[in-house]
């Protein structure tokens, strides 16, 4: 169904907070009963990694970290519109969807624990270092699929960032390039209604993030960024829309962030209780889509439990694997600057390798 918005732009949804249904987008989707089971345990796994993350964090265990729980729905359908091949430029807070596009939670351990090794994705892997900078990944994306244009391959790029990235240069500079060069990209911004301390309402004009589009001459779709089957739709929609030729897409997933913007901020600082728990209450997507798996008869509280166990055993045998591993030394951080080294950077590290050895 679509549901309109405050300036008429379709906002798309499929699952209803209850978990009902609009049967005839469902079944235009034409996904099997393995597919939905599937999209549900890599949420349940996001969660679940969540959880164990910020409680690594609250131990000393790992660094910063930015939870995302309540954005499952968002970064999971996304993820599943893509092809192995295609290209992804996460930020920060996209764990969900770089674990679908087969980043290995060791991998994303070690980062966290700020190993030099955990910024150096698998070889297989097209999932780009993780950007901090806010809005940095987005005129990135543009240039790699302009790469992807020139080169005549069929790859798409997606590149994910939050609502308050839309109010940095980055932003925009990166849909203006794709939109003239017609790039096959797909911008897709989880607006989580808060850029850290500042609500949606104070950062933009706008009444949406998706109507950004127009100016850039840019195709945009408004979804229900808790429902992770319209998601899918809406990312399967812009993704063959840009690999056919047709140009970038800019994507508003409608979502919102449970926890703190990083372990380092309070949210209650800011933010008022009563608003996360209507959010959790009404349209938590973990919530919501177990109920619709329930209502088809594809899942069970006894096959959920036991599905819990198992990731929450897969998860715990990553994370003892990436803390069995012993950090790089530091000197070897000037290894990644140049393909080959100027005379400059050999010295610094021959000076950090001799500071090293005297334990300065």
């Amino acid at each position: 169904m679509q549901i309109l918005d405050e300036i008429n732009a379709p906002y798309h949804q499929i699952i209803k907070s209850t978990g009902e249904v609009d049967d005839q987008q469902l079944n235009d989707l034409n996904l099997s009963s393995e597919l939905l089971l599937e999209m549900y345990e890599w949420m349940l796994k996001a969660r679940l990694l969540d959880e164990r993350l910020l409680k690594m964090q609250r131990q000393g265990r790992i660094g910063t970290f930015a939870p995302y729980s309540g954005q499952e729905a968002s970064q999971i359908g996304s993820a599943f519109a893509l092809k192995k091949s295609d290209w992804m430029f996460p930020s920060y807070r996209d764990i969900g969807s770089c674990l679908v596009h087969g980043m290995p939670i060791e991998q994303l351990v070690l980062y966290l624990k700020g190993f030099l090794q955990g910024g150096s994705p698998p070889e297989d892997v097209k999932v780009l270092p993780v950007q901090i900078i806010i809005g940095g990944q987005i005129p990135q994306a543009a240039g790699c699929a302009w790469a992807s244009k020139i080169r005549k391959e069929q790859d798409v790029t997606i590149s994910y960032f939050g609502d308050g990235a839309t109010s940095q240069g980055d932003f925009h500079e990166g849909l203006n390039f794709a939109s003239v060069l017609q790039l096959p990209v797909v911008f897709f911004c989880q607006n989580n209604q808060w850029a850290i301390s500042v609500p949606i309402e104070k950062q933009m004009a706008t009444k949406t993030i998706a109507q950004k589009a127009i100016a850039y001459d840019m195709k945009n779709i408004r979804v229900d960024g808790n429902d992770v089957l319209a998601v899918y739709k809406a990312t399967l929609e812009a993704v063959e829309h840009a690999r056919n030729g047709g140009g970038p897409t800019l994507i508003e997933a409608v979502t919102y962030r449970i926890g703190p913007h990083t372990t380092a901020d309070d949210p209650k600082k800011y933010r008022e209780q009563t608003e996360v728990t209507q959010w959790v209450d009404e349209k938590e997507p973990l919530i919501r889509y177990k109920k619709f798996l329930q209502n088809q008869g594809l899942l069970t509280e006894e096959s959920e439990q036991q599905l819990r166990q198992k990731l929450e055993l897969e998860i715990s045998t990553e994370i003892e694997k990436a803390e069995k591993i012993v950090a790089e030394p530091l000197a070897t951080s000037f290894d990644h600057v140049y393909d080959q080294p100027h005379a400059n950077l050999l010295e610094q590290k021959i000076e950090v390798e001799k500071r090293t050895a005297e334990g300065r």
